[in-house]
């Protein structure tokens, strides 16, 4: 390596070769499909980045202090829960995040769960392949004249309640922090929207005060019967409390795209659920988020070496 460029650490083993023009002035370092603490710990110790991409793996304390000259850690993507933020600020490094960049990609994700949970196609095909069929039996749940309720209406909520108002469902919405009128949703508290639902989709970021919001006594407050989605974060769900409301028929259908530990354990309790869709948290992981959020992290990189 080049002692005359600072290094950049990404904690993955690719990016965008957009994002990369952007950064011909680094020496970047990769870190590999899933890299953990220890070897993350090393890398800056041994590297002393002034930047890391952070794509997977957690940075934890240990991280941020094993690179004297980090000054900025930049998030590929829009949730920042895998960042000790409080470790960073004491320290006088900033932390960005690149918002907004997926939300088409997880919105469609969305509803690719959504119509899945709701016309069981995942589980029709699996019967199909086993030489079953099941016209005579099934029925789907149509969605025109239902009630979607949205918590959270940043970019990726408002573009999942557009096309939930399109197909003609009615759509309530729960956020606290929203500062403006969303078009075609009714604002109410959280109460009701876990009371009127139908679908119930999460779309806020995880803090220590929304952790596990959906418990046991959330999903006993919804409707029996409704359907629950997450392509938000997996703390948000107590997913104990999700697989006894399958095995109950509280829920009728879960789509899960994230989860408290990822990937999870082959003997995770949440295996083999009925009713449940479970996707790898591919939700922004498209061909042009890809390249969006590998361009926007590089972008706020620069922008805060630069200030």
């Amino acid at each position: 390596m080049s002692a005359d460029k600072p290094r950049l650490l990404i904690t993955a083993a690719d990016l965008a070769p957009e994002a990369l023009a952007l950064l011909e002035g680094f020496e970047v370092v990769y870190a590999g499909k899933q890299p953990d603490e220890a070897l993350l710990t090393e890398l800056c110790s041994r590297h002393q980045p002034v930047a890391i991409i952070v794509r997977y793996g957690r940075i934890t304390p240990g991280v941020i202090a094993a690179s004297a000259k980090l000054r900025v850690i930049s998030k590929h993507g829009s949730g920042i829960d895998t960042i000790d933020v409080n470790a960073a600020k004491a320290r006088g490094i900033a932390v960005r995040a690149a918002t907004a960049v997926n939300a088409p990609a997880v919105a469609e994700h969305t509803w690719a769960l959504i119509l899945d949970c709701t016309k069981s196609v995942s589980r029709l095909t699996t019967r199909m392949h086993a030489g079953h069929w099941d016209k005579a039996t099934h029925k789907s749940t149509e969605l025109q004249g239902r009630t979607l309720g949205l918590i959270g209406l940043g970019a990726i909520g408002r573009r999942v309640a557009a096309i939930g108002a399109a197909i003609g469902m009615r759509v309530l919405g729960f956020d606290p922090y929203a500062r403006d009128a969303v078009a075609n949703v009714t604002m109410v508290d959280l109460p009701v929207l876990l009371r009127d639902s139908d679908i119930v989709s999460l779309h806020c970021p995880l803090t220590a005060e929304n952790r596990q919001m959906i418990n046991a006594a959330a999903l006993a407050a919804m409707r029996r019967g409704a359907i629950l989605i997450n392509t938000a974060r997996g703390g948000l769900v107590d997913e104990r409390a999700v697989r006894d409301a399958l095995e109950s028929g509280q829920l009728a259908a879960a789509g899960l795209d994230s989860f408290e530990t990822e990937p999870p354990p082959a003997d995770h309790l949440l295996r083999n659920t009925r009713g449940l869709t479970m996707t790898p948290h591919i939700g922004g992981v498209t061909d042009a988020a890809y390249v969006n959020m590998g361009v926007a992290a590089a972008r706020n990189v620069l922008e805060e070496l630069q200030a």
